[in-house]
C-alpha cells in the first residue's frame, strides 16, 4: 500500500475508485482511475491520484504516481461475462466514498481535474467545489445501478446531479453503454454542457462542441481487448484539449490514441511513446 508522502503539485488529477477486475486469469487492475492516470503520465503530465482500495489491491502498476488512499475492507471489484445478448457486470464490492475533505488542498486547483465515478463513490457536489482550469468528467460511475445480488444496469443520472454537473465540467466524456444508446439524452445532455464527446467503440468518437457535431473515425486494426479504451481516450482527450483549446484536435487524437490501445491486452494499453508521437504527427501533415 502507497504510503502518503509529501505532496507537490500535480497537473492532472484524477478521482474515483480503482477496481480491481475479476478475470479467468485473476484479478487485474481496472477503473477508470488507473487507465486515465496511467496515460496522462504517458503523456507526460505530473499525475496524482484521491481514490480508495483495500489492502489487497493489485497496484503496482501504478508506482511512482502520488496516491490518496482512503481506506477501506475491499477494494471496489466488478466481474464482467460477456453473454449473447451483452456484458453481464457484477459489483462484488465497493470501496469508501470519496469527499471533498479527502482531497489535498495542493490538488484541488490543478490544471486539469477528472473526475471519475465508477460505483457512485463520488459526491454529486463535488464538480462546483473544485477550481481546475480544466474540469472534465466521465460520468459513468454516476449512471449505474446494481440490485441486491449487484448485478449491474445503466440508469439514469440523477437530474440535479446532472445539471450540476455538466454546467460546471469543461468536457465530458462518456460512452454509447453509458446512456444505453439513447441518442435523444445525449442531445439533451449535449445542450447543457461546453463540449461532450461520445465514444462509439470501434466507430469511433461523435463531438458536440458549440451547437455543432462531428465523427472521427478510428484507425483500422486489430481489436484484442478494449478494456479501458474509453478512459484512455478520455485521458488523452482531456490531456490534449487543454494544450491546444481545440476540441476538434483533441477528439481526433484521443480516437486515434485509443485505437491503438485495444492491439494489447488491459493496463499494456497505455499508449506509448511511438504511437504518442505518430498521433501527434497526424495534425502536422
Amino acid at each position: 500500500m502507497f504510503e502518503l508522502v509529501p505532496l507537490q503539485p500535480v497537473d492532472y488529477l484524477v478521482i474515483g475508485h480503482v477496481a480491481e477486475d475479476i478475470t479467468p486469469t485473476g484479478i487485474q487492475l481496472g477503473g477508470t482511475v488507473s487507465y486515465s492516470a496511467l496515460t496522462a503520465r504517458a503523456l507526460g503530465l505530473r499525475v496524482g491520484i484521491v481514490t480508495s482500495f483495500g489492502e489487497a489491491a493489485p497496484i503496482q502498476s501504478l508506482d511512482g504516481i502520488p496516491i490518496v488512499n482512503i481506506p477501506a475492507e475491499h477494494s471496489t471489484t466488478f466481474e464482467n461475462v460477456k453473454t449473447e445478448s451483452g456484458r453481464r457486470q457484477t459489483l462484488h464490492h465497493q470501496a469508501s466514498p470519496i469527499l471533498l475533505e479527502h482531497i489535498p488542498q495542493a490538488w484541488r486547483n490543478a490544471p486539469i481535474i477528472h473526475l471519475a465515478p465508477i460505483a457512485r463513490e463520488l459526491e454529486s457536489s463535488l464538480p462546483e467545489k473544485l477550481s481546475g482550469s480544466l474540469l472534465g468528467i466521465t460520468p459513468q460511475g454516476w449512471m449505474r445501478a446494481w440490485d441486491e445480488n449487484g448485478q449491474v444496469t445503466a440508469c439514469a443520472w440523477d437530474a440535479h446531479a446532472s445539471e450540476q454537473a455538466l454546467g460546471h465540467a469543461g468536457a465530458v466524456v462518456l460512452s454509447v453503454e453509458d446512456v444505453s444508446r439513447d441518442l435523444e439524452l445525449i442531445e439533451e445532455m449535449a445542450h447543457r454542457t461546453r463540449i461532450l464527446c461520445l465514444t462509439e467503440g470501434e466507430a469511433g468518437a461523435l463531438l458536440h462542441w458549440n451547437g455543432d457535431r462531428r465523427r472521427f473515425r478510428p484507425l483500422v486494426v486489430k481489436e484484442v481487448d478494449g478494456t479501458g479504451a474509453g478512459d484512455i481516450f478520455a485521458a488523452a482527450f482531456f490531456v490534449r484539449l487543454y494544450s491546444t483549446r481545440d476540441p476538434w484536435e483533441a477528439a481526433r487524437f484521443a480516437t486515434q490514441i485509443a485505437a491503438r490501445s485495444v492491439t494489447r491486452v488491459g493496463l499494456d494499453g497505455i499508449p506509448t511513446a511511438r504511437e504518442i508521437e505518430e498521433s501527434l504527427m497526424e495534425v502536422l501533415l
